[in-house]
């Protein structure tokens, strides 16, 4: 049901809320906000709300820093977890404009809408179900973030041997109440690690789920005295966060992915659409998995994929299709991670999607076999290339991907590269533990 201002004005008189927190995100994915009070909750739903994007990564200039905050009505809910004695506080997720009122091209909401909308004149509307894992850590005795893990559990154990599922459940409730349909939540594979799965949406409130989510989490896990980290690889030598995300077209208020006449009930569009999934997977994964961390995750041997290949059953391939069919069927992009925005994941994915439709990629055939047992020889003769294997290398790759700098747009591929260069010239220069560890006494 959509939200009208007076619905959310009468909504803010009835749960009693005193301060409203206007949220973005910046070129990263960092979850910003401009706190209001209610008496300034009717000009900021006529978009009045201002504030200064020069100080906002990959935003403006400072002698440009003027930017609007136009929220999203439908985005209105409350802060399950705050205390209500002196009054609720609220949040809307906004759009950024200039001050000519025009979406801003810097904003990664808007870059996800201007493919949303391409995808529409296509006649087609996308859906997406993320599975976002994170890892629980304790917190040292000054409140600092450590990485000892709360627990030692394993892949669906249960208390007591979870000892993360009080958080995991609280996160749960809060979400709940956050009008999110949790479809379920578990201990993953390595300790301390957590993964809690939700209803898949349309694009952009996928999109807005998952950058909620994060906030929500690291809140919930503060008041159990812990810390939640969506960081990829925390831990060496145990399985990494990964944030797969499910992806169907409807059409007509049909999957168009789907097609029972198909001996493995696909449409040629769902095949088209992992062609173009595949072929633009390396630069892709600049944006699914934006930090030097994450390429520490994206090796063999531990569940995450790093071959580009497509398979109905083989989850060591890049792109999976899982059982399901009718309504249900989807693709399963397996690289991303929950440090990717997730406005511009959304966004660059559909883009690579709707660019096979376009231009009728074929995928080839499925891989059946383990990916990660086969030879380089075998690989090669199969035609399966591997993902970057840093973070130089995918920025590499997205250099020379016009496709998906398009649907980046000019601003945000060159804040975004240039925020990204630096990451890497720092991590490039810096002398690690293991450098020492390794030579400073054999040498």
């Amino acid at each position: 049901m959509s939200l009208s201002k007076e619905d959310i004005l009468a909504k803010a008189e009835e749960l009693n809320v005193k301060f409203i927190r206007l949220q973005f995100t910046d070129i990263l994915g960092i979850t910003k906000n401009v706190a209001i009070t209610v008496e300034q909750l009717e000009s900021a739903l006529d978009g009045e709300a201002m504030f200064d994007g020069s100080s906002i990564e990959g935003f403006t200039r400072i002698q440009e820093s003027d930017m609007y905050l136009r929220p999203d009505y439908n985005t209105f809910c409350i802060f399950p977890w705050r205390p209500d004695d002196r009054g609720a506080v609220a949040r809307l997720i906004c759009d950024v404009y200039t001050p000519d009122g025009e979406p801003f091209a810097g904003g990664p909401r808007n870059v996800l809408q201007r493919v949303i909308e391409e995808a529409n004149e296509m006649g087609y509307e996308m859906y997406g179900g993320p599975e976002p894992e994170f890892f629980l850590f304790e917190l040292d005795e000054n409140g600092e973030p450590t990485t000892k893990t709360n627990d030692k559990g394993g892949y669906f154990d249960l208390s007591p041997v979870d000892l993360g599922q009080n958080t995991r459940r609280d996160i749960t409730l809060a979400l709940d109440q956050m009008c999110f349909e949790v479809e379920g939540s578990h201990h993953e594979v390595a300790p301390g690690q957590h993964e809690i799965d939700f209803k898949y949406a349309d694009a952009l409130q996928t999109a807005d789920n998952i950058a909620t989510f994060k906030f929500v989490t690291k809140a919930i896990a503060k008041e159990h005295n812990l810390h939640a980290t969506f960081m990829p690889k925390p831990i060496f030598g145990e399985n990494g966060s990964g944030m797969h995300v499910n992806q169907s077209l409807f059409k007509g208020g049909e999957n168009a992915f789907y097609d029972p006449e198909d001996e493995l009930g696909l449409s040629e569009i769902a095949y088209y659409y992992i062609g173009g999934l595949l072929k633009h997977a390396k630069a892709l994964t600049a944006i699914t998995n934006p930090t030097v961390n994450s390429y520490k995750r994206l090796v063999p041997g531990y569940e995450a994929p790093v071959y580009i290949s497509w398979s109905t059953a083989n989850r060591s391939a890049l792109v999976r299709i899982p059982a399901s069919r009718g309504l249900g069927t989807r693709v399963e992009m397996r690289n991303p991670d929950p440090t990717a925005n997730p406005y511009l994941a959304m966004a660059v994915m559909l883009k690579a999607g709707l660019d096979g439709i376009k231009n009728q990629i074929d995928p080839g055939e499925q891989t059946m076999d383990n990916v990660y047992d086969m030879t380089t020889a075998e690989r090669k003769e199969a035609g399966i290339e591997n993902l970057p294997g840093d973070l130089e290398s995918a920025l590499n790759e997205l250099r020379q991907n016009e496709v998906i700098k398009e649907a980046l747009g000019e601003h945000v591929y060159k804040h975004f590269m240039k925020a990204k260069q630096i990451e890497w010239n720092v991590y490039k220069s810096q002398v690690h533990q293991w450098e020492l560890d390794q030579y400073l006494e054999t040498f």
